[in-house]
């Protein structure tokens, strides 16, 4: 789809809120309770979608499509709660009250990390508010939206509320201009990278939309020396290395006191070891794929430049030799790493663990807000 069909899907839109904004915050949390309902009745199928899209392991995939279910019946109730107020006001005899009210067209543009819970999460929102919205998925991973969507339409939710425009590469920026430009959309909501969402305000700017903006970041995790190793271990598994990294909340970076380095860097391989690489539906399956070329070159390049700068490989640095295809990389933790690893101030966004050293608080504070 190109841009046109963005503009078909926004006149759609258009059209149905004309009568959605009117319904009771009853009826939409029905609706929405009941589509809810459908994806935890359809999670095995969801769940396939969503691995055989993004090679997520398949446990992880029902883990969503759970997660994903949530916030529709979550938005549902407080639906029935979205309350005004009344404020004193200046004036003798006269009072100010507030009143919340639908903005309108609502442009959703999620990321291919988490295909249905970051559509949920935005849907579930815009649609118990009473907005009505189109949704532009991430292009690897279009088909868990259209899945959800279908299930949508059958748990009630009218014909024009919600609209799914899938593209490829090549029509997104052409997409992301008519999103973010025309001006029956009142309200934009972006999950990705930074510099996308820089352009995304820039251009919304133009009819003075109002934004959501969920960017990257560059997390670090801390392990003090009176910490539980086992458990900071334990925790840093999950925080580093679900979904392949490929989290924007996840660790960037890991800093350990010097005296447990040596200790935690030990316990925290023996966990990585135990992660099993390999085809998303093989059950056993604890680590998945990389989801695009773009980003497991990215995740070779960064390790290249930590070594490069001195950096040691403690485990993982390559691709697994498989019997399937896909944009694997091993879980990789690298030690006797410095500040001048590129991961101290980019993001990864994959399996590439750093472990940097330090001695105070005080020090450890300042090199973790040392970014842009």
């Amino acid at each position: 789809m190109d841009a046109s069909d963005v503009q078909s899907a926004v006149d759609a839109a258009h059209r149905a809120f004309v009568l959605w904004k009117q319904t009771t915050a009853r009826e939409r949390a029905r609706v929405l309770r009941k589509w809810a309902d459908l994806m935890i009745k359809n999670q095995e199928d969801l769940a396939r979608v969503l691995t055989l899209e993004s090679g997520k392991p398949i446990m992880e995939a029902r883990g969503e499509i759970l997660y994903a279910a949530s916030f529709i019946e979550w938005f549902g109730e407080e639906a029935k709660r979205v309350y005004g107020d009344v404020v004193p006001s200046p004036m003798p005899g006269s009072r100010i009250l507030v009143m919340k009210q639908p903005v309108g067209v609502a442009g959703i543009i999620t990321p291919y990390n988490f295909p249905a819970a970051m559509i949920t999460r935005k849907v579930g929102a815009a649609i118990a508010a009473g907005c009505t919205v189109v949704v532009r998925p991430a292009h690897e991973t279009p088909f868990s939206a259209l899945a959800l969507c279908e299930l949508a339409h059958r748990a009630g939710i009218p014909r024009g509320v919600l609209n799914v425009v899938s593209s490829s590469a090549e029509n997104t920026p052409s997409v992301g201009l008519e999103l973010t430009t025309n001006p029956k959309i009142r309200k934009v909501s972006f999950t990705g990278s930074t510099p996308i969402g820089k352009l995304l305000m820039q251009q919304s700017s133009s009819t003075m939309k109002r934004l959501s903006l969920e960017l990257g970041g560059n997390a670090p995790f801390i392990v003090f020396d009176d910490a539980d190793l086992d458990a900071a271990a334990e925790h840093l598994i999950g925080c580093k290395f679900r979904n392949a990294g490929q989290t924007c909340v996840c660790a960037n970076r890991v800093y350990v006191h010097d005296s447990v380095y040596d200790e935690f860097v030990n316990k925290f391989v023996a966990r990585v070891k135990a992660l099993r690489v390999g085809h998303g539906l093989d059950e056993g399956t604890t680590f998945g794929p990389m989801i695009t070329e773009r980003g497991l070159l990215k995740v070779e390049d960064q390790l290249r430049r930590s070594v490069a700068a001195g950096a040691k490989v403690v485990i993982g640095g390559r691709r697994p030799t498989l019997n399937v295809q896909g944009h694997f990389f091993e879980p990789t933790v690298l030690t006797n790493v410095t500040d001048s690893v590129p991961m101290s101030c980019e993001e990864t966004f994959g399996p590439l663990c750093p472990i940097y050293r330090f001695t105070t608080e005080e020090e450890v504070v300042e090199r973790v807000n040392r970014v842009d």
